[in-house]
């Protein structure tokens, strides 16, 4: 990931950054991010250390007890010893007991509110990345990374690291007691015990990055079916389902691939703690065998340190299960750290103006613009909007219109020249005081999946019920909205799926309306529209309108001949600008555009005053 600053580092795309992000993360890298958890959470962790230091020390107590068990009730004959001995063995088990229920009460709560806490975090600092990192990264794939990145932390909080911490204590607890029994038996163990851990170092290195492949095949794979499901009318209507099966069953595949890779370094890492245990289990017995028959070791001794043995070496099978737990929730808090190290758009030094409320005036200087740094799509633009006039862009595609007004909504930031509205560059302006009058009518409407009212609502959730009437009243959603049995609580659908285009388009008109912006960004707010419901609803548009700057693209080139002004673009460069009359009159790549699309090549054939006749046959019409 690159470095954060300013200049050139700062424009490169996300996908780009995204490429340099994908060498693997040392854990001391990682190591803020963890201590960053662990902080908040660290009297919890220090409680979670001392219950688990109790229960630990508790379950010394059986292994200890069966010395005395065979070398004094047994060997002795001592019976005065043997109620004792069980019910300190029963004491110590109710001591487990309690302890550990009260550290998984503890540990595991507290591990799954930091798994929403994450979850809710990094959702929040998605949503207020630039657009430009959602060009670049699948919806479907950021939802994974939301969902799934963070689930492993749990790990690092919860009960499995403390358990862990907890068995290393046992470990020296219990390498005092057995040094103190046989420090023979004890140094070779501690010989084999050390040779095996160099072997779980070198496997996890090797497991990491698959952990890490995992999470991002998961998220490709998701982001896929997401797609694929959103489009199931696309893939229906050309008869796609057996390739999309294809493609999801080969990112199956790879996960697969992907888990039975690291099931194979786990299975190997079972097998070298399995030899690990017969091999220390073969050494005390030869070495522990030889000791009591010379006498210098009692039968209870002996039994004894066998029993502290496998408290030695539990931790290594620990690592195993545990280590492995580690090594994915690293990998996933990684990825979740790539995200959180994105900057949002308001994070910018540069950001620290704010607007108070505006009049619309907004002018371009020498704007140029590029997605990648080699390839510009504006080239020096320069216009003036002023308050409450309606400037509308026109072009082939791919002229630039759209980054025009990515540009006027703030979505994107010039590589050079500026933006201004009210005399305030759009570059050191907080985002958040912009935006809120801003209203936007997209193309391709987007409604969530609940009903009409909340759909409209959204602009302004505060506002009243008649308001939110009064809005849709105006954009003719009333029409359709009363004659559903529900009315206005008609739910809508997954992007409004239940509803048709025309009536969709309707509904983002009525939400414009309700927020009551001061800039309005219509970008073929008609397209969806029959001639018919287009020509009631712009009496509607004509409402929003009024006392407000209006940018509008539009392809029907009827729907802006009364625009205050008209740039049209090409190649990301202004060619013509002016009004409807001016530009018709100048027969230049305007009038090229309107006579093609009218039909009107012939009017350059006609006697004079006629074509203005037909100019304004087509005008009524439209």
């Amino acid at each position: 990931m690159l470095p954060r600053g300013s200049g050139h580092a700062e424009r490169t795309p996300s996908r780009l950054r995204g490429e340099k992000a994908k060498k693997p993360v040392e854990w001391k890298a990682v190591w803020p991010d963890i201590t960053e958890l662990i902080r908040p959470r660290r009297n919890q962790l220090l409680l979670g250390l001392v219950l688990i230091v109790i229960s630990r020390s508790a379950g010394l107590v059986l292994p200890a007890s069966t010395k005395y068990l065979i070398d004094e009730v047994f060997k002795n004959h001592r019976q005065d010893m043997l109620v004792p001995l069980i019910l300190a063995v029963l004491a110590a088990t109710a001591v487990q007991a309690v302890t550990g229920f009260w550290l998984t009460q503890l540990l595991s709560k507290s591990a799954q509110k930091l798994i929403a806490e994450l979850r809710c975090k990094v959702q929040a600092h998605v949503g207020r990345l630039p657009v430009t990192y959602f060009d670049a990264n699948k919806s479907g794939q950021l939802v994974s990374r939301i969902m799934n990145d963070v689930e492993g932390v749990r790990n690092l909080v919860g009960t499995g690291l403390v358990e862990f911490v907890g068995g290393i204590l046992t470990a020296f607890l219990s390498f005092f007691i057995l040094l103190r029994i046989s420090p023979l038996m004890t140094g070779m163990a501690l010989a084999v015990v050390f040779t095996f851990s160099l072997v779980l170092k070198k496997a996890f290195t090797t497991l990491r990055p698959i952990f890490r492949e995992r999470g991002k095949i998961t998220a490709e794979v998701t982001g896929r079916l997401t797609e694929s499901l959103g489009g199931i009318r696309v893939i229906k209507g050309y008869h796609a389902e057996e390739r999309e099966e294809k493609v999801f069953q080969a990112g199956v595949r790879r996960i697969l691939e992907n888990v039975l890779q690291s099931l194979t370094g786990v299975s190997v890492l079972s097998l070298s703690a399995t030899v690990l245990l017969g091999l220390v289990g073969a050494l005390v017995m030869f070495v522990g065998g030889r000791q009591v028959l010379n006498g210098s070791l009692t039968l209870g001794g002996f039994v004894t340190y066998t029993a502290f043995l496998a408290f030695l070496v539990a931790p290594v099978f620990q690592v195993v299960g545990i280590g492995t737990q580690l090594t994915e929730a690293v990998a996933g808090l990684e990825r979740t750290r790539e995200i959180l190290n994105e900057r949002a758009e308001d994070a910018e030094p540069s950001r620290t103006g704010t607007l108070g409320l505006i009049e619309g005036d907004v002018r371009f200087e020498d704007v140029r613009f590029s997605y990648e740094e080699s390839k510009e799509v504006l080239h020096g633009i320069s216009f003036h909007s002023s308050p409450g006039t309606v400037t509308a862009l026109v072009g082939s595609s791919g002229s630039g219109k759209s980054t025009t007004i990515g540009l006027v909504a703030a979505f994107h930031t010039p590589s050079s020249g500026r933006v201004y509205v009210d005399g305030t560059d759009l570059a050191t302006a907080r985002l958040a005081s912009y935006r809120t009058q801003l209203g936007v009518v997209l193309q391709e409407t987007f409604l969530f999946d609940g009903t009409i009212r909340e759909n409209v609502a959204f602009a302004r959730p505060d506002a009243s019920e008649e308001e939110i009437l009064d809005a849709c009243r105006i954009a003719r959603v009333d029409e359709f909205a009363e004659r559903f049995p529900d009315g206005y609580n008609t739910v809508v659908g997954e992007r409004g799926v239940k509803l048709s285009g025309g009536q969709k388009q309707r509904v983002s008109i009525a939400r414009a309306i309700l927020a009551d912006p001061r800039i309005l960004i219509l970008d073929e707010a008609t397209s969806s529209l029959d001639s018919e419901t287009e020509a009631m609803i712009q009496q509607g548009l004509g409402y929003l309108m009024k006392g407000r700057t209006t940018f509008v693209i539009a392809h029907r080139l009827s729907t802006i001949r009364r625009a205050d002004q008209i740039l049209v673009m090409e190649d990301g460069l202004i060619l013509e600008r002016g009004t409807h009359q001016q530009l018709f009159e100048a027969q230049g790549r305007y009038y090229d555009l309107y006579t093609r699309q009218h039909g009107l090549e012939m009017n350059l054939f006609l006697a004079p005053g006629e074509g203005d006749t037909i100019d304004e046959s087509a005008e009524a019409k439209s």
